[in-house]
């Protein structure tokens, strides 16, 4: 059995499941329709859900960082936000900084190794975990989107921006900064490219759009990764574009073929290898173009 039998509208359910436009017992029933070439209900949902043991692609105490979790003002949620800071090894000066946004589960191990990756290409990042003031990410994905559903997106957002502004008085940080975010954590990147005007660069990944009223306010160059089955969210494509060139934005949009929401994370069947690898190599050079480093 693998991922060429699976009819593409499973991922689509799945997509609908992880973003709560479904419950579990809808899904499941969903999902019977699909459950052939040896493929049983269990058998799809144990496939689908994320395997975070054997994805990851730089561990915790990889000795090429260094890593620490430190914690901030949350300025609406209440009590502080833990987040995950990495940096290269050895560093003693000053280098530009990412703010790394999380999915809509918290900061899940997925998140911190890619956190790690890009602290490896020179940066040093900053993961928030916006689920900080209910306790923090609570080791599973569905537990972590309930709790993700308990928090006012806009003060979430308010968390990420006074992430930012932690890391713009790093010790270690040169105040050019950029920030990259996976779906919920693309729209934050969107907003925080609207709300925050000295943010450099921003690199929303399948994220829904800032406001159109907002893009006016955009200083941040910014690049767009999409993926072609995301209807959801690609439905504010064209708008959004066509905001951002009237209003002459430093920005580019990318499109990936045959991927779903979701490519770039590799601890899921939806991860596309190919376009995980290439938008990624993308973003990291748009980040050192845009920040230096």
């Amino acid at each position: 059995m693998n991922k060429a039998d699976i009819h593409p509208k499973v991922f689509e359910l799945y997509n609908d499941y992880a973003h709560n436009r479904i419950s579990k017992e809808d899904f499941t029933d969903q999902l019977s329709a699909y459950a052939h070439n040896g493929w049983t209900v269990p058998g799809l949902m144990a496939y689908l859900m994320p395997d975070y043991k054997a994805a990851i692609q730089v561990k915790a105490d990889d000795p090429r960082i260094v890593s620490t979790y430190v914690n901030y003002p949350s300025p609406k949620g209440g009590g502080t936000i833990k987040a995950l800071l990495c940096m290269p090894a050895g560093n003693t000066g000053k280098i530009p900084g990412i703010v790394v946004v999380h999915e809509n589960r918290g900061l899940n191990p997925h998140i911190e190794d890619v956190a790690r990756r890009a602290a490896l290409e020179g940066f040093i990042t900053l993961a928030p975990d916006a689920l900080s003031p209910l306790g923090g990410y609570p080791g599973n994905d569905d537990e972590g989107r309930t709790l993700h559903g308990k928090r006012n997106p806009h003060e979430m957002l308010a968390d990420f921006i006074a992430g930012f502004e932690y890391l713009q008085h790093h010790a270690h940080c040169n105040g050019k900064i950029g920030v990259v975010g996976f779906c919920f954590g693309g729209w934050i990147a969107n907003m925080m490219a609207a709300r925050i005007p000295a943010l450099l660069a921003a690199a929303p990944f399948y994220g829904a759009q800032a406001p159109l009223e907002e893009v006016p306010s955009i200083k941040a160059a910014l690049q767009l990764h999409y993926a072609e089955s995301d209807a959801s969210i690609n439905a504010g494509i064209d708008a959004y574009e066509k905001a951002l060139q009237d209003n002459n934005k430093d920005f580019i949009i990318y499109h990936y073929p045959n991927t779903h929401h979701g490519f770039h994370n590799d601890t899921t069947p939806r991860y596309d290898k190919a376009a995980a690898e290439l938008a990624w190599n993308r973003t990291i050079a748009f980040f050192k173009e845009q920040l230096g480093g």
